[in-house]
This record gives C-alpha cells, sequence and structure tokens, in this order.
C-alpha cells in the first residue's frame, strides 16, 4: 500500500517513520511547502521508502493530484487546512485521516459524508491521541459492561522533568495549545450535552511513579464522542492532565486577552496578541528535554448485576534525546495505523466518520502494542 503524508513537522515525520518500518507499505510520499524540510525528514525517516515534494497544504488542486496516487492520506497539518484536503481525498477517491483539533472542523468534514461515501472511500478526522486514540479505547471499554454509566477521560503530555514556572514544555503546536486552553468544551451530563469553560473544574490525580498532578477542562478531547454516546450514558467528559499549578498561572493570561485575534496597536504596528503569545511560548517553553504522555480511562457502569469500575491506563515516555517524543508516537501512530487499516480493507464503513465508529479496537489496540505503547486495564 502507498501512504501520503501530508507536514514534516514534529507529527508528520513520526508518521514517516512508523510508515517506513511497516512491510506493509511500498511507499510513502511526503509534502510540505518546505521542500528542503520535506526532503531531509523522507531520507531521515523513511526507511528507504519516502519520497518528497513541495506542496502547499492550501492548494485543493494540487492535492487531488497527489492522492490520486496513494490509497491513503494522512493530514498533519495545522487542522484549518483539513476540510479543502478532504474535498481533494474524496474527488481523487484516496481515503483520508487527520489529526485534528477543531469541533468545527470536524463538522464540517463529516458533512460531506455522502460525497465520500458515493467516492467509496472513508474520511476519518480526529485521528490522533485526544481527540483521537482515547475514542477508540472509550468503545473498547464501554463494550465490556452490561449498562455503562459514566466514562473519565484524563490525557496530558508532559515534561519527564518539570520546569518551573508553567511545569511545562511545547510538545506540539502552540496554535492547538492555545485552542484547547480557550475554546468551550462539551461533556455530557444526565445523557445530554452540555458546554462548560475550558481550564475550570480542577482536580487532584496521581499516576504510580510519577506522583501528585492537577486535570482540567479543555477543548476538543471528546471530538463527537458527546454525539455518538448521547442518551448511552449518563456522563462523559475529558480534562487535560498537567503538574500541579499549572492552570492557576496560565489561564489570567488568556483571560487578559492573551489568545484574542483581535489585533492591537504597540508602537505604530498592528499586533494579534495570540500571534505573540504563540511566538513567546515556542521559544520559552521549547526545552527538547524528555517527555512523557499520560492517557486514563475511567468507566463506570454495571457488569453482570454489579457496579463495576474499569480504568484504562498508558504510560508513554521518550526513551532518549534521539528518540521520537511520546508526544509524536502517541499522536501519530494511531493516524498511521488508522490509515493503514483503511488502505488494507480492514476499516468497512464508507463516507466521513468519526473514529469510534468506524475503527474496530480488537484490530487498534493489537497495533500500539506492536509499536511499545502499553494499554494496563484493571477492574475494580
Amino acid at each position: 500500500m502507498k501512504i501520503a503524508v501530508i507536514g514534516a513537522g514534529l507529527m508528520g515525520r513520526a508518521a514517516v517513520y512508523d510508515l517506513g518500518n511497516n512491510p506493509a507499505v511500498s511507499e510513502v510520499g511526503l509534502f510540505d511547502i518546505n521542500e528542503n524540510l520535506a526532503h531531509s525528514v523522507a531520507t531521515q525517516y523513511g526507511s528507504g521508502k519516502a519520497k518528497s515534494a513541495k506542496f502547499d497544504a492550501g492548494d485543493e488542486a494540487a492535492a487531488e493530484e497527489i492522492f490520486e496516487a496513494y490509497d491513503s492520506a494522512i493530514s498533519c497539518v495545522t487542522y484549518k487546512f483539513n476540510p479543502g484536503l478532504t474535498k481533494a481525498a474524496i474527488k481523487s477517491k484516496c481515503h483520508f485521516m487527520d489529526l485534528g483539533g477543531n469541533n468545527d472542523v470536524v463538522k464540517e468534514q463529516l458533512s460531506m459524508h455522502d460525497e465520500a461515501k458515493e467516492a467509496g472511500v472513508v474520511v476519518i478526522p480526529d485521528c490522533g491521541l485526544a481527540p483521537g486514540m482515547v475514542s477508540v479505547l472509550a468503545m473498547d471499554g464501554l463494550t465490556r459492561f452490561d449498562k455503562p454509566e459514566s466514562l473519565r477521560i484524563r490525557v496530558g503530555g508532559l515534561p519527564q522533568s518539570p520546569r518551573p514556572p508553567l511545569n511545562y514544555q511545547m510538545v506540539f503546536s502552540a496554535e492547538g495549545l492555545i485552542n484547547e486552553y480557550w475554546e468551550p468544551c462539551v461533556i455530557l451530563e444526565n445523557g445530554a450535552k452540555k458546554r462548560v469553560e475550558p481550564m475550570t473544574e480542577v482536580e487532584l490525580l496521581e499516576f504510580d511513579g510519577i506522583g501528585k498532578l492537577e486535570a482540567f477542562y479543555t477543548s476538543g478531547g471528546t471530538s463527537t464522542l458527546p454525539e455518538t454516546l448521547g442518551g448511552k450514558i449518563d456522563f462523559l467528559d475529558y480534562k487535560t492532565i498537567r503538574y500541579p499549578g499549572h492552570c492557576q498561572l496560565f489561564k489570567p493570561m488568556l483571560e487578559i486577552g492573551l489568545a484574542s485575534r483581535q489585533e492591537i496597536e504597540v508602537a505604530g504596528q498592528k499586533v494579534e496578541p495570540r500571534a505573540l503569545l504563540k511566538a513567546v511560548l515556542d521559544k520559552k517553553l521549547t526545552f527538547n528535554d524528555l517527555d512523557m504522555v499520560l492517557v486514563r480511562l475511567t468507566f463506570e457502569g454495571e457488569k453482570a448485576g454489579e457496579f463495576k469500575t474499569l480504568v484504562y491506563e498508558i504510560v508513554d515516555r521518550q526513551q532518549s534525546p534521539e528518540a521520537l517524543t511520546a508526544m509524536m508516537r502517541t499522536t501519530s501512530f494511531p493516524a498511521t495505523i488508522i490509515a493503514c487499516m483503511a488502505a488494507g480493507g480492514e476499516i468497512t464503513e464508507l463516507g466521513c466518520v468519526p473514529q469510534e465508529v468506524a475503527v474496530k479496537p480488537e484490530l487498534f489496540i493489537p497495533e500500539l502494542k506492536k509499536r511499545n505503547i502499553h494499554l494496563t486495564i484493571t477492574e475494580s
């Protein structure tokens, strides 16, 4: 099978690495606006299977031409390009996955369901970590109950050795981080959708060997789960994990307007506060220290006439400065797994569909294990 990757950033290079090491993949195409970067990443990470070319992700006609040569394509660029890339994939009859991260963009993609189904392809948005992997794990856990009642999802990408004052380092795009901290969040309460404010409802939690942490509401992590599970379980929410105190320090920066896109005048020049914040985050919080990703899904419900609690947990640590980061692995590998499943005929759904509907957990979870992403399950 042949798989195209759009974007040669951190997530794109991890996707190329995984696809290059997959015996079932015969060719990987890497396309980026920076031709030299694409060539360098393809050479370094593609295991001799990758080729590269310059490509503007906003050029739908060029995307359509590229996708015609591939069985599946993965978007590893910012979510604003995904609707156009989805249209191009449908026209070229190429399966399409992306890393998502914005609920409005996903809704626009899902509105193209009929066109994708008629073209005989599957389009699956939000195939990264969260949204993404956690939705597939969620469906696996819920099936283990006779009557599932609640699901609480907690996910975080953190430095293994935190640096004050924020005890955080950039492990993915600053735009994505701000979006999570700023946009409204959707949960289920009494089986119905409810909007809650981001960076609220801070709770404390612990992971063995790591210690005390905090978690708070952020946007996008539940993706389409509230629609899929509405009326089927009583409660669903998603919170991001950080070291204690992070929310209290970061939230005021957003509250005074640093997430705003409305330009203000500074020394005679128009400046977008959000662009400034992104630049500062990238410069001041990029340490390249070893990272880790924490995932915990807590299910509650009835099983065999008894009330049970089921906990799914993943702790993935970057092993060395030269290795892929944990965030790269846990974000990109789910997308590559799903892209290969689609190309190999293991996904039978057609159209634009959520990952929790299209992806079979019994096929997906063993693929995580092959990549040393280990899921532990405990029941009480």
